[in-house]
């Protein structure tokens, strides 16, 4: 798997090229200074499949090319690392497509947990910022879990208690295709089953209306 980091800070940038590689056997790094590097290295690296960007870029509006990555290169998931991390900074950046926050002060263990649970298909946000949604009753949002708008499709069927064939006939795809849809969200929920994923979202607030509005 190969990451690119952009980030402005030298010991920022050779820090993470000497941890990163501890995150799968065989993770290479590419590291980028600013916006102009960052998009040269997506559009000459098809093989990147996460990156690292710093809000705070000199020159560029953090969450703007953020908003701008997701349209331009809407297969490779960004997390968002960062020395401000309020709940105001965290949620805009999940807004805009972000699939995790991670603050700069987090330590090595945390941050390689923190990307691996990315690569797992969860979205992941620190810890004081998660307690403080939760004490406020507010859960993640489909789009938040990070699925895709077709696999948002497929939740809102499966919730909904059709199996794989009926939702084959509604949504107009194979069979294989629906199975590695619902194999996504499972691991995007973090269960095994389906009837857990129904539990799951409600208990995380999700219904099938929030679903369909989400689309």
């Amino acid at each position: 798997m190969r990451v690119l980091v952009v980030d402005d800070h030298p010991l920022i940038l050779e820090a993470l090229s000497q941890l990163l590689p501890q995150l799968t056997p065989g993770t290479e790094v590419s590291v980028a200074h600013d916006r102009a590097e960052a998009e040269a290295a997506l559009d000459d690296d098809p093989d990147i499949a996460l990156v690292l960007l710093d809000l705070a870029l000199p020159g560029t509006r953090g969450l703007d090319f953020l908003a701008d990555m997701q349209l331009d290169y809407p297969g490779v998931p960004v997390v968002i690392l960062s020395a401000t991390h309020d709940r105001a900074t965290v949620t805009a950046a999940l807004a805009a497509g972000a699939r995790g926050f991670i603050p700069k002060t987090a330590n090595a263990t945390a941050l390689l947990d923190a990307l691996q649970r990315v690569t797992e298909g969860s979205v992941y946000l620190p810890t004081d910022v998660a307690a403080e949604l939760e004490a406020d009753g507010v859960r993640l949002s489909p789009g938040e879990l990070g699925l895709t708008s077709r696999q948002s499709d497929v939740l809102k069927l499966l919730v909904q208690g059709k199996p794989n064939k009926l939702i084959c006939r509604d949504l107009r795809l194979s069979e294989g295709t629906v199975k590695v849809h619902v194999s996504a969200i499972l691991r995007a929920l973090r269960v095994n089953t389906r009837t857990q994923a129904v539990a799951e979202l409600a208990r995380r607030g999700i219904s099938v209306e929030t679903l369909a509005a989400r689309r």
